[in-house]
């Protein structure tokens, strides 16, 4: 009990300090993102953007890990809410909406978009969303770093008035020096200081830098710095008591109530594209946390407690964020366990925000700026410039140029359309560069695992030019008709049994089901044969196939389609109808006599009373076993009448493996019987069954004194064994083809 309490113990002490520097991380962050959404309604709005990141930090740190799944996972208000929310203000400002307008729908666009993340997590959305292709995600995070890089400019340079970030490069007068050299040194601060140590986060470094610099200048060029009315260089007070952030959640909270269904109903668009990219970046995180933690997170779950702690967020006045890649992995590296370590930096958030309000009223938003542009440069995936070194991958290059295109020329909503065009067009780009034919062979190279004599094998080997055995793969739809039909088309005039085996088949649709149709009744005009294999399976999709093509009617109209569990089913069948034999036939006929089977049929009878008076007959009714896995060879068997399956039995104990089926006139247990050694399978009766057994033990009876029989048996023995083997051999050779 007590290791117990003392591992509890440290798993406690560890999300403490985990927590504790994730909020180090996040804090800072939270702040400036917060500022850059509200300053874009304008300058006195700065200190509510602060204190909008400081509740949205408070309330996804309490919330989101209270309910989420994953382990270690720090929520907090991120970069791509930032720019989406900055966009969607920015617009409703030039459209002329009133300021306090423009926050009210601030918060309904974090409400609606939180709602929405717990719609997606509710119908099983989030097993999909990391699906999407990595060129479209790609180009998401880049255009957002660029549109905060594009933000921050003129912050970073002291330009106030809402200016483009281009016209602010280009208008140098109106830049403020002191606002640039804070900016400039808390970014060289916050890249520079992982070189000297990691104790301390980069960015409360680059941060306590910039504050340093600006009380430097304060104190020692302008000491009108020293103000906060009125003072653009600074965030301005925020009113950090616990009543005013009461007032904050109640006054959004009567001023929601106004809004009306058809405004709600128009935010849905921008709210989509920021619940997207919020579960984006959380199950991208998760990811990254799962690989370094050998952990697995539930995708779904963790929707539904991020869309509830954006909620919680919006209710109290924050804004919304997703699972922070660089809080998440310093929670990690801190000694951060459980979720307990979220919950931590949610309680710090709201002791600083209380604690600390009035100094955070002085942080620079020079210095934020800086912080923001480092994070946006690191946000831009330099990575795929190697993209352009392959013609491979050229494509995928323009699709993360395009996607970055009109996230930063126009918007965040139009990249997300064109992402999911794009990722569709990624998709049936790939499906159709690969092939749906996976192996086509003849039916003299593909053979059934019903053993039959050589005369039959040999009439086998040369009607093989009837049968033509395709296994198809991938997706049969629309895209790749034309390459299924091309496959097909040579295939139609000169084969009598066309069979398609359908186990590697992802996907099929109507037009592929129509196709194949044509296909049938082509056939049928000839008295051929179209034959499908393994068409029960169900699909990824949830479909099955055969009830798929049951319901087309591709299978159920006409004698001429035949269905088959197994592809060794549909070539036993095809192998009965070219020999003109059937089970059924073989069942009834008499019990072979020795002179009979195949074996020794070129033998004299005389020569083989002295054999026969060797053997001993043996009778097993269906599903009798001969011999099993172990058991040493010692006999050699006969088949007079009936059939023998032989199986392998599978390792991991889950039932066995059909190897082969030894039919009436034929024999088996040769290789075991010549080598001596033991079982390596078992054999079953398949029906009523007769055999000839000849022990070892008869057969060294039979060396000593009819030597030359006995040589004439091992050798006939042995002249089969290798023919089996050289059409095993043909087959695998087909196979490779």
């Amino acid at each position: 009990m007590e290791v117990a309490i003392n591992f509890k113990n440290d798993k406690l002490v560890g999300d403490f300090w985990g927590g504790l520097a994730a909020m180090l991380v996040a804090l800072p962050s939270a702040i400036a993102f917060g500022v850059t959404i509200y300053a874009s309604i304008g300058p006195a709005y700065a200190g509510l953007g602060a204190l909008a990141g400081i509740l949205g930090a408070t309330a996804l740190g309490l919330v989101a890990p209270a309910l989420g799944g994953t382990n270690r996972l720090i929520t907090a208000p991120c970069a791509p809410a930032a720019a989406v929310l900055s966009a969607f203000a920015i617009e409703l400002v030039q459209h002329g909406v009133a300021p306090p307008f423009v926050v009210l729908m601030l918060t309904a666009l974090g409400l609606v978009a939180g709602l929405l993340q717990l719609f997606l997590g509710f119908m099983g959305i989030g097993s999909l969303i990391k699906y999407i292709p990595f060129p479209v995600v790609s180009g998401y995070l880049t255009g957002v770093g660029l549109i905060i890089i594009g933000s921050q400019i003129p912050k970073f340079l002291g330009v106030s008035g809402g200016i483009a970030w281009w016209r602010a490069l280009i208008s140098p007068e109106l830049w403020q020096w002191q606002s640039a050299l804070i900016g400039g040194v808390t970014a060289a601060v916050m890249i520079g200081a992982p070189l000297l140590t990691r104790a301390v986060p980069a960015a409360i470094l680059g941060l306590l830098a910039g504050v340093s610099t600006y009380f430097a200048l304060a104190y020692g060029v302008d000491q009108s710095l020293l103000l906060i009315e009125g003072n653009k260089l600074i965030i301005g007070p925020l009113g950090g008591t616990a009543s005013s952030m009461l007032d904050a959640i109640t006054g959004r909270w009567q001023e929601i109530g106004e809004l009306k269904l058809s405004q709600i109903g128009g935010l849905l668009g921008t709210a989509f594209t920021l619940a997207v990219l919020l579960s984006i970046d959380t199950l991208k995180t998760a990811v990254v946390l799962d690989a370094l933690t050998r952990g697995r997170h539930d995708s779904n779950r963790e929707l539904i407690a991020q869309g509830l702690g954006n909620v919680a967020s919006a209710c109290a006045g924050g804004m919304p964020g997703a699972g922070q890649m660089g809080a998440t992995l310093v929670n990690l590296a801190s000694g951060g366990q459980t979720r307990v370590s979220g919950v931590v930096e949610g309680v710090l958030s709201l002791i600083a925000f209380l604690a600390l309000g009035a100094f955070i009223a002085w942080i620079p938003v020079g210095a934020l700026a800086g912080i923001l542009i480092v994070v946006g440069i690191r946000m831009i995936d330099r990575h795929s410039l190697h993209l352009l070194e392959s013609p491979w991958t050229l494509l995928d290059f323009i699709v993360i140029v395009a996607v970055v295109a009109v996230a930063v020329g126009y918007s965040l909503i139009a990249a997300s359309g064109v992402g999911i065009a794009l990722a569709m067009f990624l998709f049936i780009r790939e499906q159709l560069s690969s092939t749906v034919i996976r192996r086509k062979v003849e039916g003299g190279s593909r053979f059934s695992k019903r053993v039959r004599l050589r005369s039959d094998m040999e009439q086998l080997e040369r009607q093989g030019v009837q049968t033509a055995i395709l296994e198809l793969q991938g997706s049969l739809f629309f895209g790749t008709k034309d390459q299924l039909y091309t496959a097909l088309e040579p295939e139609l005039s000169r084969r009598r049994y066309i069979v398609l085996d359908m186990r590697r088949v992802q996907s099929v649709d109507v037009t592929a089901v129509h196709l194949l149709s044509q296909i049938r009744d082509s056939l049928i005009e000839r008295d051929a044969y179209l034959i499908f294999s393994s068409l029960s399976h169900t699909l990824p999709n949830g479909r099955n196939i055969g009830e798929f093509f049951d319901q087309m009617e591709l299978t159920t109209t006409t004698e001429h389609v035949k269905v088959f569990p197994e592809l060794d089913s549909a070539v036993e069948w095809i192998e009965d109808q070219i020999l003109g034999a059937t089970e059924a036939v073989e069942s009834e006929a008499a019990a072979l006599e020795l002179n009979d089977l195949e074996l020794f049929r070129d033998h004299k009878e005389e020569t083989l009373i002295d054999l026969e008076a060797c053997l001993e007959r043996r009778s097993l009714a269906k599903d009798d076993k001969v011999y099993s896995f172990g058991d040493p060879g010692n006999e050699l068997y006969l088949i007079r009448k009936g059939a023998i399956r032989i199986t392998l039995p599978i390792a991991s104990g889950a039932g066995d493996h059909h190897a082969l089926t030894y039919g009436r006139g034929d024999f088996f247990g040769g290789m075991a019987f010549l080598s001596q050694a033991t079982r390596l399978n078992d054999a079953v009766a398949l029906e009523n069954t007769e055999l000839y057994v000849l022990q070892r033990e008869q057969f060294e009876k039979l060396r000593e004194e009819h030597k030359r029989l006995a040589l004439h048996l091992v050798e006939a023995v042995a002249k089969v064994l290798a023919l089996r083997l050289r059409y095993a051999d043909k087959e695998l050779m087909a196979m490779q083809d």
